[in-house]
């Protein structure tokens, strides 16, 4: 399959990982009122099973790749747990399932943030001046207010922080080698393994249908994980990410559909204003990155004098570990 045809199955995945994702909010919201880790164990818990028994099937099985993964997979898994328990705080109390939707996807604007400190990296004037814009949006979604009312919008900003953390810790497990579907085992072993006495001191008598919902929620979530990780073999991150963010758009229609759910004016501001500043990042680094192949392309091209030499090849650009964010 060619370049073009490659990227659009990226972004078909990606559109279906959205949509998996909006659907996981949605079947939590409609199991009712459980409580809180009992959502997230289920969640968690079939993703475990599907992902565990394809790695029996793997030459490696459960193998870590180095020693020095061990820390970053905890790491990841503790701040990407927190991140799925205040997300779905956020979903059950914040009214509106797309606005618990955007504040997650600050995630890759607090990405940026987290790279400084764990991966040394400096970011660029626009790459700031976005994530600037990108938090003035969740400003509006937010609402801050001086009251207890405002607490389920923080904790949906809190879900992006957290998703933003483990997701800089799922690029440094990349660089060293693991493979990404041991990242996504791990983790949601991990949440299963702490949420499960938490689940069975709170533990309330669910319904046929309360039951099937929270099944729902997690075969969407496992759905969505395999779509990411199929979107970002196809193509690189920085072509196919900006798409991921549908997942607001379908979030608003399902919200509106089966719960009712309106977006308030201000959030939709919010909305307009996030969404822009991660179109304006994909097209600034879509921009950079032509231009960094169109020079490397004239710097091997041969010089006069020199016909007979060979041009250097441009290698082809590796698409990075699939993300695997606390969705």
């Amino acid at each position: 399959m060619n370049t073009a045809g490659r990227k659009g199955l990226g972004i078909l995945f990606i559109l279906g990982a959205a949509l998996c994702f909006a659907l996981m909010n949605l079947f939590v919201n409609l199991a009712g009122d459980l409580p809180l880790f009992q959502k997230v164990f289920f969640r968690n818990g079939l993703t475990v099973v599907v992902v565990g028994a394809m790695l029996c099937f793997q030459k490696e099985h459960f193998r870590i790749r180095s020693k020095a993964c061990v820390p970053w997979h905890f790491l990841r898994s503790a701040l990407g747990l927190l991140g799925v328990i205040l997300n779905f705080y956020a979903i059950d109390r914040i009214g509106s399932i797309s606005d618990a939707s955007i504040l997650n996807k600050l995630s890759p604007f607090f990405a940026i943030l987290f790279s400084v400190f764990l991966l040394r990296e400096k970011p660029r004037i626009p790459e700031l001046i976005f994530v600037l814009i990108a938090f003035a949006g969740a400003m509006c979604v937010v609402d801050p207010r001086f009251d207890m009312a405002a607490l389920p919008a923080l904790a949906g900003l809190g879900s992006g922080a957290c998703a933003g953390f483990a997701y800089t810790c799922v690029r440094i497990l990349g660089n060293k080698g693991e493979r990404g579907i041991m990242t996504v085992f791990f983790f949601a072993a991990f949440s299963t393994v702490v949420t499960l006495p938490l689940m069975i001191v709170t533990y309330e008598p669910m319904t046929a249908m309360q039951l099937c919902w929270l099944l729902l929620a997690g075969a969407a979530a496992t759905g969505g994980q395999f779509c990411i990780t199929a979107a970002y073999r196809q193509a690189p991150a920085k072509e196919i990410a900006v798409f991921d963010y549908m997942q607001v758009f379908f979030a608003a229609i399902l919200g509106y559909l089966f719960l009712d759910q309106l977006p308030k004016t201000l959030s939709i501001v919010g909305y307009v204003i996030i969404i822009g500043a991660a179109v304006g990042q994909w097209a600034y680094h879509l921009v950079r990155a032509r231009r960094a192949q169109s020079a490397a392309a004239v710097t091997a091209q041969p010089t006069a004098g020199t016909a007979s030499a060979t041009p250097a090849r441009i290698p082809p650009e590796t698409p990075p570990e699939p993300p695997d964010p606390s969705e």
